[in-house]
C-alpha cells in the first residue's frame, strides 16, 4: 500500500537521511513495480472492475520476493528478522479473526463509503468471498478491518504485515545515505 512507502521516506527525511535514496537505490525498483501493479488493481476495483481481484493474492508473494533484493544487497538481516516477526504476528492476528468468523474477515467502512472505494455489494459475492460486514454478530471485531483510510480498510494485523515493507525501505535509504557519507569522508581523507 502506497502509505507504507511514503511513511519511511518521510521518516528518513526527518532523521536527516536524504529521501533521494528512496528513488536512486536500484534495489527498491522491483518493490516499486509491484506496488504500481497493486495500485492498478485498486484503481480498477474503485471503478467497479473486479476482474483483477482474483490475482491480488499474488501481490503479497511478489512483494515479499521483491524485498529480498534490498535485504541481501544492503545486508538488512536484522530488519528482515524483525519484519518477518511482524508479518508472522500480523498474519496470526488476521487468521484468528477469520477463523472466529467462519472464514470471513469483518469489515467496518467509514471514510471509504464517502470516497466511493467501498462497495458493500461486492462482499460475500464471487468478487470478494473473504470479507463480510462487521456487526454485533461478528466476533473479535477489534482485530477486523476497521482502520479506514478512504482508499483502503485495514486490520491491526494488516498494519503489522505492511510494517515490513516500511522497515526495509527506511533501512535501505539509511544504508545508502550512510554509505555515501562514508565514501565522501574517505575521499576527503585520501585527497
Amino acid at each position: 500500500m502506497l502509505l507504507f512507502f511514503i511513511i519511511p521516506i518521510v521518516l528518513a527525511g526527518v532523521r536527516k537521511y536524504s529521501p533521494k535514496y528512496a528513488f536512486t537505490s536500484w534495489e527498491l525498483y522491483p518493490l516499486y513495480a509491484v506496488e504500481l501493479v497493486h495500485i492498478f488493481f485498486q484503481v480498477n476495483a474503485y471503478f467497479g472492475n473486479y476482474q483483477f481481484v482474483q490475482y491480488s493474492s499474488y501481490i503479497q508473494t511478489a512483494m515479499n520476493i521483491s524485498l529480498l533484493l534490498p535485504i541481501i544487497s544492503k545486508k538488512l538481516y536484522v530488519t528482515a528478522l524483525v519484519g518477518s516477526g511482524s508479518v508472522l504476528a500480523g498474519s496470526a492476528l488476521n487468521a484468528i479473526v477469520i477463523n472466529a468468523n467462519d472464514g470471513h474477515m469483518p469489515v467496518y467502512a467509514t471514510l471509504s463509503k464517502l470516497t466511493g472505494f467501498f462497495h458493500e455489494t461486492a462482499l460475500g459475492s464471487t468478487v470478494d468471498e473473504l470479507h463480510i460486514i462487521m456487526s454485533d454478530a461478528t466476533r473479535l471485531n477489534f482485530l477486523g478491518d476497521y482502520i479506514d483510510l478512504g482508499f483502503c480498510i485495514m486490520s491491526p494485523g494488516d498494519i503489522l504485515i505492511h510494517f515490513f515493507v516500511s522497515a526495509v525501505i527506511y533501512c535501505t535509504v539509511k544504508s545508502a545515505a550512510i554509505n555515501e557519507k562514508k565514501v565522501i569522508t574517505e575521499g576527503k581523507q585520501n585527497g
